[in-house]
């Protein structure tokens, strides 16, 4: 794969796992291939019984994850694409949050779209200052998220804040993220990989078989019971507003919405 495309890295070290999800020159927007690699490589360490904490960052210090690379759904036809898009996302991020370690998210800049949700399926994030969350895409894309991803917004942010995210499409601060507990340190770059340090020694010291078992059981109370959401993907998908979204964010352009 080009660097232009991007690349997911795994380093292993002392009982760390440390993903590093690698396209600075696009905010580590995500590709297929990358959510690929990223799915690849949790299925590698969630086999590896010396792994102790795993954490995820995005190269370049200015982006964690500015969502999903917008260029790849100029080729989407219908709903049907969104499903599968969708589908593939929700299998990509459950596997992170399945994975039977802690897992840490260390988020520097935007979190943005699917960057929120894969902060959202780690256990903690410790952002710096500039760190901002959101879900903008009912001013740029018109398309929506899965039942599971809506369903982890709202566990980790509150009713209230998700509505502020998927509807007003703001973003949050990580002061405010703090404020409301989705993010659970804020940390000056000089101090950031001390303190992730320091929660991963902190957590490599607690028993791995209650933490597996605790995480597996806020897993399935998050997820108990979703209803089915795949006529709300179609829609969304199938809408000549998410046509419009979509030509006007890759041609820089203020979207003009139909409603239909």
């Amino acid at each position: 794969m080009s660097e232009q495309n991007g690349k997911v890295h795994l380093t292993i070290s002392d009982g760390v796992a440390a993903i590093l999800i690698d396209r600075p020159q696009a905010r580590n927007a995500m590709t297929w291939a990358m959510y690929e690699e990223l799915g690849a490589i949790c299925t590698r360490i969630a086999a590896d019984p010396t792994v102790r904490v795993a954490t995820i960052r995005g190269a370049g210090g200015e982006a964690f994850v500015a969502g999903t690379d917008i260029e790849q759904f100029s080729t989407f036809k219908g709903g049907d694409d969104g499903i599968a898009y969708e589908q593939a996302i929700d299998e990509r991020v459950g596997q992170i949050e399945s994975l039977p370690m802690p897992t840490i998210a260390i988020v520097e800049g935007w979190a943005i779209g699917g960057g929120l949700a894969i902060s959202a399926a780690c256990d903690f994030r410790i952002a710096t200052p500039n760190a901002s969350f959101g879900v903008p895409i009912a001013r740029t894309l018109g398309n929506c998220l899965s039942m599971k991803n809506t369903a982890r917004v709202v566990a980790a942010v509150g009713v209230p804040t998700a509505k502020r995210l998927l509807l007003l499409a703001e973003t949050i601060s990580a002061p405010e993220a703090l404020a409301c507990g989705f993010v659970t340190r804020v940390a000056e770059p000089g101090t950031l990989d001390e303190e992730v340090a320091s929660m991963c020694k902190r957590l490599a010291n607690h028993a791995p078989v209650t933490m597996r078992v605790s995480k597996e059981a806020i897993r399935r109370m998050v997820n108990a019971g979703l209803p089915d959401g795949e006529d709300l993907i179609r829609a969304a998908y199938g809408s000549l507003d998410f046509k419009i979204g979509v030509n006007a964010f890759l041609d820089k352009q203020r979207p003009q919405w139909t409603g239909a």
